[in-house]
């Protein structure tokens, strides 16, 4: 590998753990996935249909979804998205 190719990788993988960073930040600051209550285009990540955030295509889809403060998803419409299981 030169030089380029090993910058790059770096930069990509970089931005890949800051995503996860970011996400970890807002479930700690109070807030939680909920399902079923994001606009069109203004979701907050990637769903079965698509892979980034802001690309929902209707509003309230439940497959879509987006955080919002602990407690409001229910009133919202919507439900709480479950953290994924690991598996063993």
């Amino acid at each position: 590998m030169n030089f380029k190719s090993i910058a790059i990788a770096t930069a990509v993988g970089s931005l890949l753990a800051l995503g996860s960073a970011v996400a970890s930040a807002d479930e700690a600051a109070g807030k939680e996935k909920c399902m079923g209550v994001a606009e069109a285009g203004k979701n907050d990540c990637a769903s079965k249909a698509h892979s980034c955030a802001g690309q929902a295509k209707t509003s309230k889809d439940p497959g879509e979804w987006k955080y919002v403060p602990k407690g409001e998803c229910e009133k919202m419409g919507g439900k709480v998205a479950m953290a994924e299981k690991k598996a063993m």
